[in-house]
């Protein structure tokens, strides 16, 4: 049965850091401080991720910093203002990414109620994922004030974006219900991160 918390998953995650590290060194070295700032701001958080290592399925932090690196490949190398879904698709995957993470983390210490309660637990998660992406809308606009640059195209593209975050931050729950089946069942092995988030529940057996 595949884990989320197999070890390769963190391998590749420092894999990607450093891939992430490159794409900031390439966006200085353009000049392009506005893409190079952004991107130093998800390798920061990627890594806190990342080094975090009881906290989060090592399947979690391999995903952001793979958002992480699809936003790279927008920013860096203009990909972003391409044709095709490349927008919609890493906005999904950013957002699946981040409510995958930040959710965990938030309620952590009621996994095991979220247990025996799926639907609950999954109405929770993907409407933490929508909040989300409402605030991500919400700052690109505000940057794009502040920065006069056109950050947002239209009212089309906010709501395709927002379309988008719907359906990346329904995949998290659902990603993450699994996620709360492998580290909360009775006796599960799930590696340091089982006992981290089962600890709280154990401290009041």
């Amino acid at each position: 049965m595949i884990s989320t918390n197999w070890r390769g998953y963190r391998v590749a995650a420092w894999v990607g850091q450093a891939l992430l590290t490159i794409a900031v060194i390439a966006a200085v070295s353009q000049g392009n401080w506005q893409n190079a700032l952004a991107l130093a701001l998800f390798l920061a958080a990627s890594a806190v991720f990342v080094v975090m290592q009881d906290r989060l399925p090592t399947l979690f932090d391999f995903l952001f910093v793979f958002a992480a690196l699809l936003n790279a490949g927008g920013w860096v190398w203009g990909l972003f203002y391409q044709q095709g879904p490349y927008d919609e698709i890493v906005h999904a995957f950013t957002i699946f990414a981040v409510t995958l993470a930040l959710s965990f983390l938030a309620y952590s210490s009621m996994l095991t109620i979220f247990r025996d309660r799926k639907l609950l637990y999954l109405l929770t998660i993907t409407s933490f994922g929508i909040a989300i992406g409402a605030l991500w809308e919400i700052t690109e606009w505000t940057a794009g004030m502040i920065l006069s640059s056109k950050v947002i195209g239209s009212l089309d593209d906010t709501i395709i974006d927002l379309i988008m975050d719907s359906l990346g931050s329904a995949i998290a729950a659902l990603t993450s219900l699994w996620a709360l089946q492998e580290w909360t069942r009775p006796g599960a092995v799930g590696g340091k991160g089982a006992s981290t988030v089962n600890s709280p529940i154990d401290d009041r057996a």
